[in-house]
């Protein structure tokens, strides 16, 4: 089986650290797929889900809040601004985000519109409302 070293950290905590067969990231250009024998890389990670296949076949997902992405044929590292793992997102929270960012960017609300933190936020929350589909079915 062709899989790899994958390290995932935060300033906060070491996420994961083991092998897998492969990883799923947003970077600042669009989404990457990541397998064993990938092409050197070195790109900036936008905000956005993530999710990696171990060897035993289980997927596991987080939302990270930008960073740094390593792709070294067998290694890769992801060094995350922050993150939250799938376990730790609920759903109804995340729905409700979503319907206030959207209210915030269509002038609902008190008047003062910050378009970019509204769009930031709506970004964010639906990240992790594709991480909670894909993961929890």
């Amino acid at each position: 089986m062709n899989t790899f070293e994958l390290s995932i950290v935060t300033v906060e905590t070491e996420i994961f650290s083991g092998v897998a067969t492969k990883l799923f990231v947003t970077g600042i250009e669009g989404e990457l797929e990541i397998r064993y024998g990938h092409a050197p890389l070195l790109t900036s990670l936008a905000p956005g889900p993530l999710w990696f296949e171990d060897v035993d076949g289980r997927e596991e997902g987080l939302v990270v809040f930008g960073g740094m992405l390593e792709v070294q044929p067998k290694r890769t590292i992801i060094l995350g601004d922050s993150a939250i793992q799938c376990e730790e997102m609920n759903e109804q929270a995340v729905k409700l985000a979503i319907s206030q960012a959207e209210q915030s960017m269509s002038g609902g609300g008190d008047g003062k519109i910050d378009y970019t933190k509204a769009h930031s936020e709506l970004m964010l929350a639906l990240a992790q409302l594709r991480v909670i589909r894909k993961l929890r079915g």
